[in-house]
């Protein structure tokens, strides 16, 4: 059982009754958290052999997300954080999280400790003896999952007393997945799919969660991961911390969160307002057929060492890639398509510079930290404003500098507009010579030559298939025409033909 890609916001139906009802002060609209000054990480509450194996790891200074998370997830406190890429949410989470796991600390109060203990004694240690896991953390992508998992395991490595991290997802054997977590475990960072797939085994029981984290929770809490989070949520505790992170939230999601957290803290980190942008955004016009051969010829000008181009599908990421090869240049696609080790493959030699371009789907917009990203390259526009932030938070991490480039034409135009509505910003339309458009006003009918490329139509489309509303035509006998089988819901890959089916 997988994630879909697409989809609009979950409804209320899907949460159950895993919250008490929120106080009436949280419907006040989240506001900016004030600014913090510099402070060590010790003034955070975090315990003192947490401090020594952080030190151990370079960590010297929390970030402003860090500063006001730690404190409260100590306490026990529901948090709601929004701040941007790479200003350490991971962190954020995943130190006071270990450090609960280390035991009470007579340095803080929990508000919630006497009600998870009343719990403690049945929910923790099974007749079997295998301990059951404390913490839960969901994440959307497979790469998301060993990079959270790998942050938690590398302090935990260094702590005095043994903290088991284990890290779940699909593509992969569900086996040696089984066995790691025989004699149980602390942590389980998993995607929604696997995560149900080892419940329905019985490999894990996650009637022990204290603390549940959705990593990038806007994408957790949309219809996309509807029925697996209805089913997760449904095998969760009544009693427990929640903590939901990401670098962007929708109405709609800030509001079914309202349902899902207990008088929270919410935080909302922005970069100061005259601190100059880390990322420096460029558009540039050009017509759809003509943007291989751009990108190609910037590839040759620029002198880039490394360079991520998001395309918007599976198919499109497969081609570019192609032609990118053959003109000589180092490039491999990098989508859901393809298995967990290619995947792993790629980002690895990405990493080391062996492959100079991945190109991409949205399925590397969210959580890749990868070091010292100098470019990255809209060969489509994403679908939403939200998923540009995700797109280009991949360039300009951790105080360093990165660009970001959009390919635009006549049709995709509007979209870009709305973009920067939505992100108060103003880019001035670029040309590059010898690729100047050719056409000025939006084609009639269906789109570019290019595969992947956007057309007149392909916004109304994308969000027909993001429903299951575009049939599939010549749809197999005893198959629903939306995709997959009859009354279920369709998956990634029965949305993904839709569209394309609507394009041809």
């Amino acid at each position: 059982m997988m994630g879909a890609d697409y989809g609009g916001v979950l409804t209320l139906d899907h949460l159950g009754d895993c919250r008490a009802p929120l106080r009436s002060s949280l419907h006040r609209p989240l506001q900016p958290a004030p600014k913090a000054p510099p402070m060590p990480f010790a003034s955070t509450g975090l315990r003192p052999e947490l401090l020594t194996a952080m030190a151990g790891k370079g960590y010297v200074q929390p970030t402003a997300v860090q500063v006001q998370a730690i404190p409260a997830i100590l306490q026990g406190r529901d948090v709601l954080a929004s701040a941007p890429t790479g200003s350490g949410k991971t962190a954020a989470f995943a130190l006071p999280l270990l450090d609960t796991l280390l035991g009470p600390g007579d340095h803080r109060t929990d508000h919630r400790q006497a009600a998870q203990a009343e719990h403690a004694p049945t929910r923790h240690r099974p007749a079997t003896g295998n301990r059951l896991p404390r913490a839960l953390v969901l994440v959307p992508t497979r790469e998301l999952a060993i990079q959270v998992g790998a942050t938690l395991r590398d302090v935990a490595n260094r702590l005095p007393q043994p903290v088991k991290v284990t890290v779940v997802f699909g593509g992969v054997s569900i086996n040696p997945q089984m066995m790691g977590l025989r004699g149980g475990t602390d942590v389980v960072v998993a995607t929604p799919g696997r995560l149900l797939d080892l419940a329905d085994r019985n490999a894990v029981q996650l009637a022990g969660i204290r603390t549940l984290v959705l990593d990038e929770a806007d994408r957790m809490l949309d219809q996309a991961f509807g029925e697996e989070w209805a089913a997760i949520s449904a095998l969760l505790p009544a009693q427990r911390q929640n903590l939901l992170f990401s670098a962007t939230f929708n109405r709609a999601v800030e509001s079914m969160a309202q349902h899902l957290l207990h008088d929270p803290l919410r935080i909302s980190v922005q970069p100061p307002p005259d601190v100059p942008a880390d990322i420096t955004q460029r558009a540039i016009v050009v017509d759809a057929p003509r943007r291989t051969q751009l990108l190609r010829h910037l590839l040759g000008t620029e002198r880039w060492g490394r360079v991520l181009v998001f395309v918007a599908s599976q198919h499109a990421a497969d081609t570019v890639a192609e032609k990118l090869r053959k003109a000589r240049i180092s490039a491999e696609p990098f989508h859901g398509g393809l298995s967990q080790g290619k995947r792993s493959q790629v980002l690895a030699d990405f990493k080391l510079s062996r492959v100079k371009v991945v190109v991409a789907t949205d399925v590397a917009a969210r959580g890749l930290d990868i070091a010292d990203l100098p470019v990255v390259v809209n060969f489509d526009l994403p679908r939403s404003a939200d998923d540009h932030t995700h797109r280009i938070g991949r360039t300009g991490r951790a105080g360093a500098t990165g660009l970001a480039i959009s390919f635009v034409n006549a049709d995709t135009e509007p979209h870009l507009r709305l973009i920067e509505k939505r992100h108060g910003l103003t880019l001035t339309r670029e040309t590059v010579q010898g690729f100047e458009p050719e056409t000025s006003e939006p084609a009639a009918g269906v789109g570019p030559a290019e595969p992947g490329g956007p057309s007149p139509t392909s916004a109304a489309a994308l969000s027909a298939a993001s429903h299951g509303t575009v049939p599939r035509p010549n749809a197999p006998r005893g198959l629903d025409p939306n995709g997959g089988i009859k009354g279920k819901r369709p998956s990634k890959k029965d949305k993904l033909r839709a569209l394309q089916a609507t394009q041809r």
